[in-house]
């Protein structure tokens, strides 16, 4: 076994104990670390949630004096500043006296982004970079996006027929797709900072959003962001009500009742008050505002309207259908994705790097939208309401506006 095979191996166990940390580290980064001597693994660490110790520091503590003239794998650059609840790996890493530094990828965080690495350089540590670099960035994308950004990664997830409908006409939903895809969809919520639906989605199925993993330990429930613009919400809505650690924000606009408000918040619900676009809540800034309040993962689940008007203001990044073996037909029914139609293909959305899985009987297609393509066409009435180390951020690219917090 040559030295990049090695090399290799032993950061793929670095990712893969990073990996137990996904849905419980933002908004930091999914780090795993594994420490070799001899060709032995001596210490292994992982990130377990923000605020805790980091992977490196857990993995050099394990393996104590045996780290000295050691290997350390980590899939991301050991951090090197002091703005956070604790210690610089960097300064861990000189400590323990490793000989060599294995790493996949620089942190984009601009308080690191290469500082780190010339601290074990200047130390006198030997860095190899660039080792299994793809399936870190893959891993890290809700990070790495968050940090370039200061905007959330959102997967927008839908359940439809396999000619793309999501409901009949009559608005029946339950259920379009198998148990297993079900479960599949509510281990995707485990992994989540926040699931966004429309009101319309409340007023029609009144959900919970909680996640539902029968014989997994800790899980936990995402908060809910639910969309509506002129505070429609019942105030006996399972998602005011539900019993649950996770917050539901309600999204509105300045223009909806101050009333309502009150009585919202009566009910323990959170207030986004969020400047509008067409009478609307302006999506790019609402997740602003999400990502602001450290939730950097969203799971879109609203209706067609929903993801039409996400769509075109260009914020999901990934999609996940679940398609069933079935066929509803009719103009009447509705679709996955509603609103007028671009007038050419040049409109469409791209997707690219896609995935196929089978989920029982179901079909899963995964992608991610290309970013470079044209925008959609503008959506239309359908009668339903459109819509911790504290990272570095960016300004995003849409223009910011006023926001408003309660």
């Amino acid at each position: 076994m040559n030295d990049t095979k090695t090399d290799e191996k032993y950061m793929a166990m670095a990712l893969d104990l990073a990996e137990k940390g996904r849905g419980r580290t933002s908004p930091n980064p999914m780090v795993g670390a594994v420490v070799v001597k001899d060709g032995k693994v001596v210490g292994r660490g992982w990130h377990r949630k923000a605020g805790t110790p980091h992977a490196e520091a857990l993995a050099l503590d394990e393996a104590g004096e045996k780290a000295e003239g050691a290997t350390l794998y980590v899939n991301l650059e050991p951090c090197c500043h002091t703005d956070k609840l604790t210690p610089p790996c960097s300064e861990a890493v000189i400590k323990s006296k490793v000989a060599r530094l294995v790493v996949c990828t620089p942190d984009p965080n601009p308080k690191v982004s290469g500082k780190g690495l010339q601290a074990l350089k200047d130390a006198g540590i030997e860095v190899t970079e660039g080792v299994l670099s793809e399936r870190a960035a893959r891993l890290n994308e809700v990070f790495f996006k968050y940090i370039r950004t200061g905007m959330p990664f959102v997967t927008m997830k839908v359940a439809q027929t396999l000619d793309g409908k999501i409901a009949t006409s009559t608005g029946e939903s339950k259920w379009i797709t198998g148990p297993q895809a079900r479960r599949l969809g509510h281990a995707m919520r485990n992994q989540a900072d926040a699931i966004v639906v429309g009101i319309g989605t409340v007023l029609r199925d009144d959900p919970s959003l909680t996640t539902r993993l029968d014989g997994v330990e800790n899980t936990r429930d995402p908060h809910r962001v639910i969309l509506d613009s002129h505070l429609r919400i019942p105030l006996d809505a399972r998602v005011l009500n539900a019993a649950s650690d996770a917050y539901t924000y309600v999204a509105t606009t300045l223009s909806a009742s101050t009333h309502k408000m009150k009585d919202i918040k009566a009910r323990n619900g959170h207030l986004l008050i969020v400047d509008e676009e067409d009478g609307r809540v302006s999506l790019p800034l609402l997740l602003e505002e999400v990502a602001k309040l450290g939730m950097t993962n969203v799971l879109m689940e609203g209706g067609a309207r929903v993801n039409a008007e996400a769509l075109k203001a260009g914020v999901v990044d990934k999609v996940a259908f679940f398609i069933a073996p079935k066929l509803l037909g009719g103009d009447d029914a509705k679709g996955s994705i509603g609103g007028k139609s671009p007038d050419t293909l040049d409109g469409a959305a791209l997707i690219h790097d896609m995935r196929f899985s089978r989920v029982g009987d179901d079909i899963l297609i995964e992608g991610y939208i290309n970013k470079a393509g044209a925008a959609q066409g503008e959506p239309e009435d359908e009668g339903m309401e459109p819509s911790s180390d504290e990272a570095a951020k960016k300004k995003p690219a849409h223009k910011r506006r006023r926001r408003h917090r309660h």
